[in-house]
């Protein structure tokens, strides 16, 4: 183990000597990917220190053990030798978990696209729901959330939102919630108190900044017309909504909340380089979808995976049969048990897979 991690030590002293290079500075692109695996090797550096030092105290708790004649000092070397077994079997797991590949697009920002499914107008209020659980959430994280596009509802609620999150870890925490979501109650809109089943889908991308995507400008054909709101009545007199078409890929993002053209077209740019980032983005999805059996990060987005249950009171996700009863609290952002039972799932699988490689 201790080989394995001073492997680790010594690339990462290699990248801090290289991100000291003038020449790798002036380089943004490979400077930005060099202080990513920087940053992503310090716990594993740690935590090496850590077990060298635990495997020096254990070296000299059990010289003393051996060759000590003093049965007080022996005594006191067996208890220490005793505490510090205990210790290592901590550590070893905790670096079994540091250890195991990471996903290369969780420390990024996102684009999460809500819409509404079957059910109509009660589809477009859950899906106003789902909205506004996941702003309670990013709020609670400290995220900063930008609403980019939506489309409201006849009823309320959203037949499409779309909102960009920004923080740390954002896409970590957040991909596990793309799928469709299922909810069960009697609608706001249901006059003789039937019981219905509705759903809305939810995307979350990984934002791809420019270092990660280069759209050629003789690529991109852009479009500007006027904003028009409800029933398509015109809300201003101002080209100021952008509509970009991506041409070798057909790709069309169109966003107009924004009363500056500028502003929209920023926006519709970061949407359109997520897309694009998206196509190559799901190859990888599907990579490990083959790979994993519970499929906790699935790459099928047309996937049931969480069930809304509000007679019973009940949240249940379908990757990993956990249920909880606390549906309000949930449903006003309340959801980080669940996210980190998912993690723990995806950790133990990827460990697995990790084992298996050695």
């Amino acid at each position: 183990m201790l080989e394995r991690l001073q492997a680790f030590k010594k690339r990462f002293e290699e990248i801090q000597a290289e991100m000291n290079q003038p020449e790798v500075m002036a380089d943004m692109k490979r400077y930005v990917k060099l202080n990513k695996d920087y940053k992503n090797l310090q716990p594993i550096v740690e935590a090496c220190d850590k077990y060298a030092l635990l495997i020096s105290n254990l070296e000299s708790a059990k010289d003393v053990m051996t060759n000590e004649k003093d049965e007080e000092f022996r005594t006191m070397a067996k208890e220490e030798f005793f505490n510090l077994t205990l210790e290592k079997d901590k550590l070893d797991e905790e670096i079994r978990v540091l250890l195991i590949p990471a996903d290369p697009e969780d420390d990024k920002n996102c684009v999460m696209e809500i819409r509404a499914g079957t059910g109509g107008d009660e589809g477009s209020i859950f899906a106003g729901d789902l909205y506004r659980l996941y702003m309670r959430y990013c709020e609670q994280r400290g995220w900063k959330v930008e609403t980019v596009d939506f489309m409201e509802g006849t009823a309320g609620g959203f037949k499409e939102v779309i909102i960009n999150i920004t923080g740390e870890k954002v896409y970590g925490s957040l991909k596990y919630e793309s799928g469709v979501h299922r909810v069960q109650r009697v609608p706001a809109t249901e006059t003789q108190g039937r019981l219905h089943t509705s759903a809305a889908s939810i995307v979350v991308l990984p934002e791809a900044d420019e270092f990660d995507v280069v759209i050629l400008p003789s690529d991109i054909r852009k479009d500007t017309y006027c904003s028009s709101g409800p029933g398509g009545q015109s809300v201003n007199t101002t080209y100021s909504a952008v509509r970009l078409t991506h041409v070798p890929t057909g790709i069309v993002v169109a966003i107009q909340d924004e009363k500056s053209q500028i502003k929209n077209g920023e926006k519709a740019l970061r949407i359109l380089r997520t897309r694009i980032w998206e196509m190559e983005h799901q190859k990888y999805l599907d990579e490990i979808s083959n790979k994993r059996k519970t499929m906790v990060a699935t790459g099928d987005r047309s996937a049931k995976i969480r069930t809304y249950n509000y007679p019973q009171g009940r949240i249940t996700d379908h990757r990993i049969n956990m249920s909880v009863f606390n549906l309000t609290a949930f449903m006003d952002g309340d959801i980080q048990d669940m996210i980190d039972a998912l993690q723990l799932a995806e950790n133990a699988e990827r460990l697995k897979e990790a084992i298996h490689e050695i």
